[in-house]
């Protein structure tokens, strides 16, 4: 039995971390033929799955788990956030069947990139029946220039609401996919609230 395996799949890397749609029973979902913009996250899952099966046939990793995933990037500047970017990738390589559960990953290292000319990311499973893992932090002699950050400014209210006249709440503006405008408490939401869905399209989505 195998216990190790090699996914690399090429591409810019995309999250799903932000994005989130619900059933009537409260499961979240992940539709992938409503035409929208939300597609794609499915589609990458889906795209993950085949390519990390067709470069590792007829191996399934059942133990717990050692991951090193390298993500290269775009861009610098532009580009999710690395630390959120792990869920699409196992949720894709859980679909495949190359592992059984992404429980199983009990230790992970993430490096972050950047390749203008070939973005993609490139992923190690390694038992850990067969396989050990260890680092060292060292601090530098002479100390390099420093990559700062600054903090992303976000808005008071949210673009998808309006303030409906005799009414002193908040709701939302419009279906995503058939454009009719929503009555209160009764819409899907996901994505912290910019995908709204009326529940008659919600339900021919499923």
């Amino acid at each position: 039995m195998s216990s190790y395996a090699k996914v690399i799949v090429l591409g810019s890397p995309i999250t799903k971390s932000n994005f989130k749609l619900h059933n009537s029973q409260g499961r979240a979902i992940l539709p992938s033929n409503s035409g929208k913009y939300h597609d794609k996250f499915a589609l990458y899952e889906q795209e993950i799955a085949y390519i990390a099966r067709s470069q590792n046939p007829d191996i399934v990793l059942a133990e717990s788990l050692i991951a090193i995933l390298k993500v290269y990037y775009k861009s610098e500047k532009r580009h999710p956030d690395t630390i959120n970017i792990t869920k699409s990738i196992f949720d894709g390589i859980e679909k495949s069947g190359l592992i059984i559960n992404d429980a199983q990953i009990r230790k992970i290292m993430v490096e972050e990139f950047y390749d203008k000319e070939n973005p993609r990311f490139e992923l190690e499973l390694f038992g850990e029946s067969t396989y050990s893992i260890s680092y060292s932090i060292e601090k530098i002699e002479n100390i390099g220039e420093k990559r700062l950050y600054t903090p992303i400014k976000k808005s008071l209210v949210s673009k998808n609401k309006e303030i409906l006249p005799n009414n002193n709440s908040l709701s939302p503006n419009c279906c995503s996919i058939c454009k009719k405008i929503l009555p209160p408490d009764d819409f899907i939401s996901g994505d912290k609230g910019k995908t709204l869905i009326c529940r008659n399209c919600f339900k021919k989505l499923f």
